[in-house]
């Protein structure tokens, strides 16, 4: 008999001014918690927080720092892997309109001490105390490859006009909520086609402008111009992604000053900083 899969869930440990922690009560279980939910099938673990999230509480949140995950055994005699952030709010933080129901009929905001004694679980108390440690708000900056794009060798104009193949143009899609799960509104792309039709979908979803740097392309790409562009965007207040090619990309890690890493297509890295100083990096596949 195959051995049976985890069950995979993610969610977020939520903060607001005054260190107040959001929680929520499940009467099925009768216990308090951190708002969490199953991945959809095919659904990155970032963006099922945020979706879980916003379908427990109500609030639109934005995530920070990864922490770590929890694995325990559930009632089927299979394991449990719970994903989690630390996360923010964006916009409206009150939830004493919230609709409650059969899966969660409380959702409250606690300040730490008062969430220390509610939590049903030990093992939420730990990943509060880690929270609590990484609290602090965090900008991230979203390192993309471009999606999956016409071979070089098949195409006969100039490479910058190289366009995504229908598989690139179905990832570029799929992109879309795993950025907006960071909160990216800045978007700054190489000025080849294949990189910008990577992020256009995001950008008209959201509206955010979007800029395009010939200094991030693979014949513009120079040392200076790769620095440039990330120290502006490091500097920012703002959550940011940035896509370039997978030539230009050890340049983007030196900047940043992270170590080399190899993005297939469409695949990307959250790197989360605070006053110009990484505090935490996680990598995605492509979706």
């Amino acid at each position: 008999m195959p051995e049976r899969r985890d069950v995979v869930a993610a969610g977020a440990v939520l903060f607001r001014p005054r260190r107040e922690v959001l929680l929520v009560h499940r009467p099925r279980y009768d216990d308090w918690s951190f708002p969490k939910g199953k991945l959809d099938p095919g659904e990155l673990a970032p963006v099922a927080a945020v979706r879980e999230v916003a379908e427990e509480t109500g609030v639109h949140v934005r995530l920070g720092t990864p922490l770590a995950d929890q694995r325990y055994p559930v009632a089927d005699g299979r394991s449990k892997t719970v994903h989690y952030w630390v996360g923010w709010p964006v916009g409206d933080d009150d939830v004493s309109g919230y609709l409650v129901n059969d899966e969660i009929d409380e959702v409250v905001w606690l300040t730490y001490d008062e969430a220390m004694t509610r939590l049903t679980y030990d093992r939420d108390r730990a990943t509060l105390v880690e929270a609590r440690r990484l609290h602090k708000k965090t900008r991230a900056l979203l390192v993309l490859r471009h999606a999956k794009a016409r071979a070089r060798g098949s195409w006969r104009r100039p490479d910058p006009e190289r366009p995504l193949l229908v598989p690139g143009h179905d990832q570029a899609q799929r992109l879309v909520p795993l950025l907006a799960a960071y909160d990216a509104t800045r978007v700054v792309s190489s000025s080849a086609t294949r990189c910008v039709d990577t992020v256009r979908p995001y950008a008209d979803s959201t509206g955010w402008a979007l800029a395009e740097l010939d200094g991030l392309t693979e014949d513009g790409a120079t040392v200076a111009s790769v620095v440039e562009a990330v120290d502006e965007l490091l500097a920012g207040s703002e959550g940011a992604v940035l896509c370039t090619h997978r030539p230009v990309l050890p340049a983007v890690w030196d900047a940043v000053g992270v170590p080399d890493v190899r993005l297939e297509p469409a695949a990307l890295v959250v790197i989360h900083h605070r006053k110009g100083r990484v505090v935490a990096t996680e990598r995605h596949p492509r979706p």
